[in-house]
């Protein structure tokens, strides 16, 4: 009897343990989506040298800006970041360095990759490459030029999802460049098949109205970022929950304010520290994404006029109005 009483003290002390320090779980989009701020997500440039190779250093440099300016996360290797000039080697250089300077570092701050192509084949090495560089998501477009229907976007990322458990997608709806429109009620197809993977969007139509559709479809866990500077804050006060943004490459000290406010649902803070911005977000957009920007980083100082072709750099044109625009928002 001593021996079967000793017996069950044990097991009773091994699942008390077990209870208070339970083993560490698994990586899951259950998991990972606590990794994922809300508020200010930048769009990140890829600096480039004037020759177009990749100008590491100044990317570490940027890195360290968003950091310091309280940037809640970085999306690397999206549009912005002119992911889809970019070969293996360079996407995984890229990635190395984000990983030695914000995970090896510790610091709070999301980190979202932009792998998404037409092919699911190469989202999938994409995706894999990602999370090898700590990834806290991806983000996958909508497949661009060939307009598929909602059953063909459903298995778009139903192969990516069930390739790559391991590692939550951001869907990323963005039709006036891919041609292809992800109402909400694909949205919610898409999640309702995928699963608990599918954690959010970037909605980057500036249609407003699909924020409530949206949350009430895919519950209020899913977490929506705007794509729109333009109608960012507006976006975050009706209920998303941040923005992936251009402007907060010149201004990310300045986003972080507005999106702060915004999730405090402070309007009157929000118009006031939007207003000074309004003509950033616009004229960042005077020519095609990322050229106006880039060249905005370059007359700061923080990059080199480094850009890679079809893209050019910013026509002569539209120098006045950006910098005037940076100007009225004290960037320059």
């Amino acid at each position: 009897m001593k021996s079967l009483a000793f017996l069950i003290s044990i097991i009773a002390t091994a699942n008390a343990f077990t209870f208070l320090h339970p083993p560490p779980l698994s990586l899951s989009s259950s998991t990972s989506l606590s990794a994922l701020n809300p508020g200010s997500t930048v769009a990140l440039t890829t600096p480039m040298l004037p020759s177009g190779s990749l100008d590491i250093p100044a990317y570490r440099k940027l890195l360290q800006w968003h950091v310091e300016s309280g940037t809640k996360g970085l999306c690397v290797l999206g549009t912005t970041g002119e992911a889809s000039t970019l070969s293996f080697e360079e996407r995984e250089e890229v990635l190395k360095v984000t990983k030695e300077e914000i995970k090896d570092k510790n610091h709070n701050v999301s980190i979202i990759v932009g792998t998404g192509t037409i092919n699911p084949s190469t989202c999938i090495k994409y995706s894999l490459q990602a999370l090898k560089y700590s990834a806290d998501a991806s983000l996958i477009v909508t497949p661009y030029y060939v307009k598929p229907t909602p059953t063909g976007l459903l298995n778009h990322y139903k192969k990516i999802a069930d390739a790559v458990p391991e590692l939550p997608i951001i869907l990323y709806n963005v039709p006036s460049r891919t041609g292809c429109d992800m109402l909400p009620s694909t949205v919610s197809l898409i999640k309702e098949n995928c699963g608990s993977i599918i954690i959010g969007i970037k909605e980057a139509t500036g249609d407003l109205s699909r924020v409530e559709p949206i949350k009430k479809m895919c519950g209020d866990d899913f977490m929506m970022w705007s794509g729109d500077d333009s109608t960012g804050s507006e976006f975050v006060l009706l209920g998303g929950d941040g923005v992936i943004s251009v402007t907060a490459n010149v201004a990310p000290l300045k986003m972080n304010f507005i999106m702060e406010a915004a999730l405090a649902k402070d309007r009157s803070k929000v118009e006031e520290e939007n207003e000074g911005l309004k003509g950033v977000h616009e004229e960042l957009f005077c020519q095609a994404n990322p050229i106006p920007v880039k060249w905005a980083l370059w007359k700061m100082g923080r990059v080199e006029e480094g850009i890679r072709g079809p893209l050019t750099v910013l026509e002569e044109e539209y120098w006045g109005r950006v910098e005037k625009a940076l100007e009225e928002a004290g960037i320059l």
